[in-house]
């Protein structure tokens, strides 16, 4: 007759705590059979902000503040001016709120100067309108800057005021 050795003892212990254990976590699932919600328009719709005072993607058309996307700036400047402080605190407060909305800052130069001085000042506008957002909290990840120099003017004529109205950054959202 053979006797059972110690070791051998331990292993069929450990076998049954381990079985006895699996049996306790095991839970009864059942299959959930999905229920009939009516016929389905093939389309997704963001239902717009969850969190009371959140922008929401109708806010860019209707609000004041949002509605303000161009920003200008003085002769040979890249510095934003105060007035402009205000819609930047909106746009990132939308950032926030929009995780997944992005900008494009399009910065912009009247035609004076020369075109790589303009291009380079028209990045230049770009990033001090992204620093103001980040500067809001807006995230770095959603904005992305272009510099068209001189090569985009809302006006062609060659007086003051037709510069200043060309020394601008135009926000333009590519992701609601």
């Amino acid at each position: 007759m053979k006797t059972t050795t110690p070791a051998l003892i331990g292993k069929l212990l450990l076998a049954a705590a381990i079985c006895t254990t699996i049996a306790a976590c095991k839970r009864d699932v059942r299959p959930t059979t999905p229920t009939d919600t009516g016929p389905s328009t093939g389309t997704v719709t963001d239902p717009g902000p969850t969190t009371p005072g959140a922008y929401g993607p109708n806010d860019l058309d209707t609000d004041a503040c949002l509605r303000q996307r161009v920003v200008y700036f003085d002769l040979d400047q890249d510095a934003l001016r105060p007035e402009f402080q205000a819609a930047m605190a909106c746009h990132a407060k939308y950032l926030r709120d929009r995780p997944s909305s992005r900008i494009t800052l399009e910065g912009n130069a009247d035609e004076r100067g020369s075109r790589e001085y303009n291009l380079g000042l028209g990045e230049r506008r770009g990033n001090a309108v992204s620093s103001a957002l980040q500067a809001n909290g807006g995230s770095g990840g959603q904005l992305t800057v272009v510099s068209y120099g001189e090569e985009r003017p809302v006006c062609t004529e060659s007086n003051e005021d037709c510069w200043a109205r060309n020394r601008r950054v135009e926000i333009v959202y590519t992701a609601r």
